[in-house]
This record gives C-alpha cells, structure tokens and sequence, in this order.
C-alpha cells in the first residue's frame, strides 16, 4: 500500500495525467478482518481524494471476490453498484471507493493506474481519433467510449475475455485515458509514462 501510494503521488504530481486531479490507481493485497482471517482486498482510490496529495486512508480497502462477481452481472444500476460496493468495504467509515473500482478488480495485475491524460484524449477525440491510436499504440487494446461505472466494466471483462490483458501495455478507452498494470508498481507506472 506504501508504494500505491508513493507512485500514486507521482502520476499525481504530473497535471498532463491527471488535470483536476482526475484519475484513480488501486493494489490487489491481503489483510485480515475483524476476526483475524485473511481476506483478498482491493485497494482503490477513494472519492474525493486527490492523487498528487494521497495518502493511505485514501485507499478504502474492498473485498475483491465479491467486487469480481459484481462484474459478472447482467445489469447493475449506479445506485446499486455504489451501495453494493459500500457494503463490501472493510472500513465503513472509508470514503467510497471510485466508480472504476469494479473495473480495477477484474484486470488481474497487482497494481492498476488509470488517468486521463490530456494527450491521449486529444487524439481519441479526433474525427479519426481511432486509427490514429490504433497507429501509434499497437502494443495496446482500445476500446470505443463507455460511461465510467458498471458498463465500463463490463465492456473491458467482456474484451479481456478474449484479449488476454498481459499481451498489451495498456488499455486506451476513447475520449476517456489509458488503463496500464503490472505486478510491478514501478512497471506500470513506467507503461504509462511510456505510453504518453
């Protein structure tokens, strides 16, 4: 959690990533609950924290099984898919966690950064915004434009179904950022650096 945090802070510093301090991260780990046993958590940004300034209550930490089965839905509303992933922190008192959190889950790697760089969009939203990208990051799998939340999840669980993450980068959602992992925190901070 100490190094989400601490590359958080990087992609965060740097304002052609995350203007308005958009963007979110999270780390797959393990901590115990109330009664001692382990659990498999996610650890995503929370709501109204700003990655340049994060700090680990930042992160509200998530039961990850059940967060990849909400994927696994045919519909889930937004006022649904906040309640249930409130219900599933192990903080109550955390700040909820962000509405990509379903998304972070499912992609396998550890470590998961997200922003919303100005370059990238600025090519997706070009009347040729996707074979430009297509052009320039064939190491990546680009998806057309979803509303963040419960579709945009399921779009990516049904692309990865097919795509296995691990041969690309990254994933650049169109009009939206660039999505890069690793078990590695310094790796996929490296692929984002890289691919902006």
């Amino acid at each position: 959690l100490a190094m989400r945090v601490y590359t958080s802070r990087l992609l965060g510093l740097n304002e052609d990533l995350v203007m308005h301090g958009g963007g979110n991260t999270s780390v797959k780990a393990t901590t115990t609950d109330f009664f001692d046993r382990e659990l498999e958590v996610l650890y995503v940004k929370g709501s109204g924290w700003d990655l340049k300034t994060i700090e680990k209550p930042g992160f509200p930490a998530i039961r990850l099984k059940e967060t990849r089965m909400l994927a696994e839905l045919e519909t889930l509303s937004d006022p649904d898919m906040t309640r249930q992933l409130r219900a599933l922190m192990l903080d109550p008192s955390a700040p909820a966690p962000s509405v990509e959190a379903i998304l972070h889950a499912i992609l396998p790697a550890k470590f998961i950064d997200h922003t919303h760089t100005d370059a990238v969009v600025t090519l997706s939203n070009n009347p040729r915004g996707g074979e430009i990208l297509a052009e320039i990051f064939p190491d990546c799998l680009i998806l057309p434009y979803i509303m963040p939340g419960f579709i945009l999840s399921k779009q990516v669980y049904a692309a990865i179904k097919y795509h296995d993450p691990s041969q690309y980068k990254g994933i650049v959602l169109m009009h939206h950022g660039v999505f890069t992992y690793s078990d590695d925190a310094k790796a996929a901070y490296e692929n984002m650096i890289e691919l902006v």
